[in-house]
């Protein structure tokens, strides 16, 4: 066991992440060692103090997410963790055997033929998008076609009429937002907004239960899940749905626009689609930062946790970890084997919507390439950084472009 490693920083500072992830700090931090001590901070956020071992290496992260008895989310995804009253309530918040019975009924709703609707439906909305966006010409690509797609994908599968959604995609938006201390929206307005998406959720699976139709939340109302479970679904799929492809799609997009010879490749043979979604997916790491706590003592990246201690995997770290990737800070369409961590590094807890934002990806990049020859960015992108302490609180917030 090595000496234990103390870093100097604070790695839950949001204004490190104010133009985006700080991949080359993190690559500094890995030459140190992949497992490393934070000592106590305070998050605002939160109005917490919290210290923890911050996990930087892939291999480690891997372990951490595979060996859930030892890496146990009870006490909360962020590294933060929850409030006792909210801890082993949510579904994420469950390890096994009780969080693979409430992933079973829930994954009950996905029948092969709900599956291969929605597809059909990710086909027909990205052209939807595309369309108005090609009428328009200058947008904002992260509001007006990143973000779109996924909430569209979203209300697909819970049943949100057409009119009600601007309303939901608003307050989805803004309780993102306010975690990033920089937007400056008042935590009252946050939590009339949750709230009210709470409301509309109990709403929604009530109404489906009375009048079920041929959607995933009808199965799901009608299932065996009882109705606060299936209202905290509702909330994490909104926001983790949504947010991870967003990013991942305007990163992807940026990416493809600063290595126009890729992109120039990708238009040209679209069989490439696949290899270069999983690379979008290994480049944005749109989700920061998951926490654990540890059950029992353990050996990890040469250091010793013990029982109680917190853990916070930094998953973007893991992604450019030159112990895995050949030039990991290179961006590379034909990168095969590709063993990013972007969907949480394997284990029980693996994202459950993983194949719904590949297919997201590859659908909405390959009509872009197919049906613009012109894409040019035409003003400066801009960030929201509320860092690791919100999970996905760094992404890409606006991207000005011009489609033709």
């Amino acid at each position: 066991m090595a000496a234990t490693e103390v870093l100097d920083l604070d790695l839950l500072d949001p204004s490190l992440y104010r133009n985006g992830m700080p991949h080359e700090l993190y690559a500094e931090l890995r030459e140190v060692g992949p497992v490393l001590w934070h000592p106590r901070t305070h998050v605002p956020s939160y109005g917490r103090d919290i210290e923890f071992w911050a996990v930087l290496g892939h291999r480690e992260i891997e372990q951490a997410n595979r060996d859930w008895e030892t890496f146990s989310v009870h006490d909360g995804t962020t590294i933060v963790p929850f409030p006792p009253e909210r801890r082993g309530v949510m579904f994420v918040t469950k390890d096994p055997p009780e969080y693979n019975q409430i992933r079973r009924l829930i994954s009950a709703g996905f029948t092969p033929r709900m599956v291969g609707r929605l597809e059909e439906q990710i086909q027909a909305r990205t052209e939807q998008i595309l369309d108005d966006a090609a009428a328009r010409g200058e947008l904002d690509f992260v509001p007006d076609i990143a973000y779109q797609l996924p909430m569209h994908v979203i209300a697909d599968i819970v049943g949100i009429s057409e009119l009600d959604r601007p309303e939901v995609f608003r307050l989805t938006d803004l309780i993102m937002r306010a975690t990033d201390p920089f937007q400056e929206i008042a935590a009252d307005d946050q939590r009339k907004a949750e709230a009210a998406l709470f409301t509309y959720a109990h709403e929604l699976s009530a109404e489906k239960r009375r009048n079920p139709t041929d959607d995933v939340w009808s199965i799901l109302a009608t299932g065996e899940l009882d109705e606060f479970e299936l209202d905290l679904f509702f909330m994490a799929l909104t926001f983790g749905g949504s947010e991870t492809t967003r990013n991942a799609l305007a990163q992807g997009l940026m990416a493809l626009l600063d290595h126009r010879d890729q992109m120039a490749e990708l238009r040209e043979n679209p069989t490439l689609l696949p290899t270069a979604a999983e690379e979008v997916l290994r480049w944005s790491s749109p989700v920061i930062c998951f926490g654990r706590t540890v059950t029992r003592d353990i050996e990890l990246g040469a250091q010793q946790l013990r029982p109680g201690d917190r853990v916070g995997l930094f998953y973007p770290s893991a992604n450019r970890d030159k112990e895995v990737f050949a030039d990991p800070f290179r961006f590379d369409i034909h990168r095969s084997p590709n063993p990013h961590v972007a969907f949480g590094g394997g284990g029980p807890h693996f994202c459950l919507g993983a194949s719904f934002a590949r297919t997201e990806l590859r659908v909405m990049i390959g009509a872009l390439l197919r049906r613009f020859d012109v894409i040019e960015i035409t003003g400066e992108p801009t960030w929201m950084s509320a860092g690791p302490a919100a999970a996905v609180g760094v992404a890409v917030q606006s991207l000005p472009v011009r489609l033709s």
